[in-house]
């Protein structure tokens, strides 16, 4: 920070200051320049310091700092306006908005001094010769404050009918507030009609899109365009995060997580920002940040999370129940005070609406890193007493048998309920065989033995087929539990018994075909152990095989409207899949797979499709079937429906994303991610399925162009990746990503740091391409971002890793961008030069090679003939203003060869690099005209245009797709500028 000795220091020191980030300690370095620019003795500069001041007042949390500044500035104006600068005139008038509209949001400040300011400002501006486009603005702004509905309908007319002058507002700042007023009084379309050029880039400013795109939250919620709210919501929070002045913007993010159910993201909002809760500088913003900290806080207590902890104003620890209390409080006291103010209850009303609302949306997805609150269990409420009696009883137990005849899902559950119906109630034998049963199936492994009891009790009831399917699904748990060998001795027994009995017509075919299928279980599961060890032997496979097709056998054809054996006719043929794919007959398991999903769905069991769909799915994608995998996914989204758990929603829609993915469909492939992403945090699995949904949905984002969404998720991935999880290539990849966005954002010191931790990680690879082209694109970004050493260092890197692959392209290229870093530093002219020659000497050695194909010659062609254009380039610029004439002329004339060494190479690959050809042409003759060589500068024009001339006229017809091939079928952007620019040296020389 150094002294101030002059005015141009005190220009310098402002402009940097204002480059700082917004909040204290600009404020106070701002203040610190005021009192260096009085010591100058310059009123020029005392003013420019002051109107300094004011700006960083006015773009921070000490609002109310800024009438101190305005007061003495207008105050110079009155007493010796001549020694305000035209530029300093325009911002003195210009700030009497902020005036204006700073005072109405200071409560403590009458209503009748905001109304006389308001007409000193028209005063003022009428004098000055100004529309009154800005005094009906403010005047809108007063009236909608206050409540005045009829007045701020009149001059928000005014407003749009007066002239647009030097005093209005940007474009994108009148068209927030127009599409606010809109949106307040429920016209939401019309609103983001309004917003749209802003929306979509056409008007910006130092905090637009910025309000625009927090302000379109709700309604776009209210309007049920959900993905355009959530873009909108990842795009803006990006934008207001680092900026302290927009409290009011970080608020209504704020409110869009508590109104969609995103309270844990809310929290985390909360957390970022814990001065928002107490700075007092702009008490009207503090007011809506404090009413959506309260509805936030009473949705937490409404999920039963009341004691839980949360950010708040620092010095103490908060719940959310005594926040919301708190936040109230504090809220509904600032409005009172506005109120009183202003007359009115207007603003107190409207707190209070703002606080009572209702979630919008259940849960909205968002994509990001984020867990659900999780609520503390509330003992339930005793169950009501059931009905002990034998009428109700009876009633559950045809429930419950009617659930487990057809299959049901909820059947173990209908059982469990006649269970606790039943304590105290004399059942009959087979009543009591049912909840055994069912209590063992719930029980799993832990069961068998209660499985033994049902048998004994299905045999009381005279079913002795039943009897023997309940000791065979014993059996199946004994597999289960890790003993195959123990479990085929166990169902020896009952699978000749059933068929015995079934032979005698001692039981029917629903019973003798469970039987049968517990034994192909078993089996099945003994083929799965061997494979786990190593491959099962043929007659294990055999083995398993014989028994899925024995339970075909015996239900083929009978099945009608029975629904179990339907079932059973699905499952064995799910089993001949299986058996299929570990014999490696892969296009056989997946036809099985899909009649047995066929099989489930005309049985009325969709739910037991989902399994085999989404193998048949794995299948199809392995075979290179995509279209089936993506049916299978679909179809098993929708029958397993609200059956799936969490896991089971988040794996089928990851499955079906990077089907989508690879096909070239990221719209849709980033839906099923999102889906994905939030399921896994549903089911609990966010650092593990959800980081990779998210790594999938930010790659899917950004191949759409939606750079600062797929950055925000994937910044919310990353502390989830992880080697040991993820793979090394998934880490290196979402760092890459998140550097490109970064990059397109501009962020281009924070895409440097990602670039190179990825380059880190994949130093280690044997394939060493990617390494390099990650070194060399953080050497691009910390070029960006005004690191040169960095930068230069990454390059070199870059240029090692290319050489060693062979790669003439990537070396060249490091070179040149190091030649341009060389340039920038002082008395780099000699190292950059050497640099550029270099670029050229590597273009020269690679086309000298023996082994180049025609394809590779004319690339590397091309590639010289760039390197030596850009040469000239910096020859050119290499040349200080200062220097003296000779050295000046001198460097033309390098410049100047290397532009016609250029055309000459371009030239070589013919009408393939035109554009490029007639580029270099065109740099030449502006450098013959810096030589004082008019009619070569002119020849070199014309020769610019007759090449166009004759290309059309051959109809191009004989164009090298190559380097830069112009059709010249329909207007082409670069033919037209580079005439353009012809024309205008022509012109240029004439005059």
């Amino acid at each position: 920070m150094g002294e101030i000795t002059d005015f141009d220091a005190l220009r310098r020191a402002m402009a940097e200051n204002g480059e700082q980030p917004e909040g204290p300690a600009r404020n106070a370095r701002a203040e610190q320049l005021l009192a260096e620019a009085e010591k100058l003795n310059i009123p020029l500069a005392v003013i420019e310091a002051l109107g300094h001041q004011l700006k960083v007042y006015n773009y921070s949390s000490e609002k109310d700092k800024m009438f101190v500044p305005f007061a003495r500035l207008l105050r110079m104006w009155d007493e010796r306006p001549e020694d305000f600068d035209e530029y300093e005139t325009h911002s003195l008038h210009w700030v009497f908005k902020w005036m204006s509209s700073g005072m109405l949001d200071q409560p403590h400040i009458p209503l009748a001094s905001i109304e006389k300011w308001l007409g000193e400002m028209e005063h003022r501006y009428r004098l000055a010769g100004h529309s009154e486009r800005a005094v009906r603005s403010v005047e809108f702004t007063v009236a909608a404050h206050v409540g005045d509905i009829t007045r701020a309908e009149r001059a928000f007319t005014a407003w749009l009918a007066a002239d647009r002058d030097a005093m209005a507002d940007c474009h994108a700042c009148e068209l927030n507030g127009q599409g606010w007023w809109r949106a307040e009084q429920g016209r939401d379309g019309e609103a983001l009609r309004l917003w749209a050029p802003v929306l979509e880039g056409e008007f910006t400013c130092a905090h637009e899109p910025h309000a625009v795109l927090a302000s379109s939250l709700v309604p776009l919620l209210r309007l049920n365009r959900l993905d355009e709210a959530r873009a909108h919501h990842l795009r803006g929070f990006r934008l207001v995060r680092t900026m302290e002045s927009m409290r009011t913007a970080y608020a209504l993010h704020v409110e869009f997580c508590a109104l969609t159910g995103n309270e844990a993201r809310g929290l985390e909002l909360l957390a970022e920002r814990p001065a928002y809760f107490t700075d007092t500088g702009h008490p009207r913003s503090k007011l809506e940040f404090l009413s959506v900290v309260a509805l936030l806080m009473d949705r937490l207590t409404a999920l039963g999370l009341g004691d839980r902890q949360v950010p708040g104003p620092a010095g103490r620890s908060w719940t959310a129940a005594e926040l919301a209390a708190h936040a109230r409080a504090e809220a509904l006291e600032l409005a009172g005070r506005f109120d009183l103010r202003n007359g009115t209850t207007y603003v107190s009303d409207r707190a209070r609406t703002r606080m009572a609302q209702e979630p919008l949306v259940e849960r909205l997805p968002l994509g990001v890193r984020s867990a659900r609150p999780t609520t503390t269990p509330i003992p339930p409420p005793p169950p009501a007493a059931p009905e002990t009696g034998r009428p109700g009883l009876t009633a559950l137990i045809a429930e419950a048998r009617r659930l487990s005849d057809g299959l049901q899902p909820n059947a173990v559950e209908a059982w469990a309920e006649v269970a606790r119906a039943a304590e105290g109630v004399e059942l009959d034998p087979r009543d009591q065989a049912e909840i055994a049963d069912h209590r063992a199936m719930d029980l799993g492994p832990e069961g068998i033995d209660l499985f033994e009891r049902a048998a004994e009790l299905y045999a009381q009831a005279g079913d002795p087929g039943e009897a023997l399917a309940a000791r065979t699904r014993g059996a199946f748990m004994r597999a289960l539990a890790g003993d195959v060998d123990e479990a085929l001795a166990a169902v020896a027994g009952p699978y000749d018994e059933a068929l015995a009995l079934y032979a005698d017509d001692g039981t029917g075919v629903r019973q003798t075909a469970s039987v049968l299928m517990g034994r192909a279980r078993i089996l099945l599961r003994r083929v799965q152990v061997a494979e786990e060890a190593g491959a099962p032997e043929a007659r294990v496979l055999a083995d398993a095989e014989a028994a899925a097709r024995e339970v075909l056998a015996l239900v083929g054809g009978r099945a009608g409207d029975d629904v179990r054996l339907g079932a059973r006719a699905a499952e064995a043929r799910a089993m001949l899949a299986e058996l299929a794919a570990h014999a490696g007959d892969l296009p056989k398991a997946a036809g099985l797979f899909a009649r047995a999903a066929e099989g489930f769905v005309a049985a009325g069991l969709p739910w037991f499709a989902v399994e085999y769909q989404a193998r048949l799915a794995g299948l199809a994608h392995h075979l290179g079937d995509i279209p089936q995998a993506e049916r299978a996914l679909r179809a098993a989204l929708e029958h397993g429906g609200p059956y799936l758990e969490a896991t089971g929603h988040a794996q089928l829609h990851l499955q079906l994303a990077e089907v989508l993915g690879g096909t070239g469909q990221p719209e849709e492939a980033a839906e099923q991610a999102l889906e994905a992403a939030h399921w896994a945090d549903e089911a609990g699995a966010g650092p593990t399925l959800g980081a990779w949904a998210r790594h999938l949905l930010g790659g899917f984002l950004l191949r759409q162009g939606r750079w600062a969404e797929a950055a925000e998720v994937l910044e919310s991935a990353l502390p989830d990746l992880s080697v040991e999880t993820h793979g090394d290539g998934a880490v290196v990849q979402a760092q890459w990503w998140l550097g490109d966005c970064l990059s397109e954002l501009g962020e281009h010191r924070e895409a440097a740091e990602y670039r190179l931790r990825a380059a880190e990680l994949a130093r280690e690879w044997p394939e060493q391409q990617d390494h390099a082209t990650l070194a060399h694109l953080a050497g691009e970004s910390l070029g960006q971002a005004e690191l040169p050493e960095e930068a230069d260092r990454a390059y070199a890197r870059a240029g090692e890793l290319w050489r060693a692959l062979g790669d003439v392209h990537g070396l060249v290229r490091s070179l040149r961008a190091r030649a341009w870093l060389a340039l920038r530093a002082e008395g780099g002219q000699d190292e950059a030069r050497e640099l550029m020659a270099e670029a050229v000497r590597e273009c020269g050695e690679a086309l000298g090679a023996d082994s180049v194909d025609d394809e590779a010659r004319q690339r590397l062609v091309a590639e010289l003939g760039d390197t030596h254009r850009q040469y000239g380039d910096l020859l050119a610029r290499s040349a200080a203003e200062d220097a003296e004439d000779e050295t000046i002329q001198a460097a033309l004339e390098d410049a100047l060869a290397q532009m016609t060494e250029a055309i000459v190479v371009f030239a070589s690959l013919g009408d393939g690099a035109l554009h490029s050809r007639t580029g270099a042409e065109l740099a030449a003759g502006w450098l013959e005209a810096d030589l004082s060589r008019p009619d070569r500068a002119a020849a070199r024009a014309r020769a610019v245009l007759a090449a166009y001339e004759a290309y059309e006229a051959r109809g191009a017809n004989e164009s090298y797709e190559g380097h830069d091939a112009y059709d010249g079928s329909a207007p082409d952007e670069t033919a037209q500028a580079r005439r353009a620019e012809a024309e205008q040296m022509l012109q240029v020389l004439e005059d």
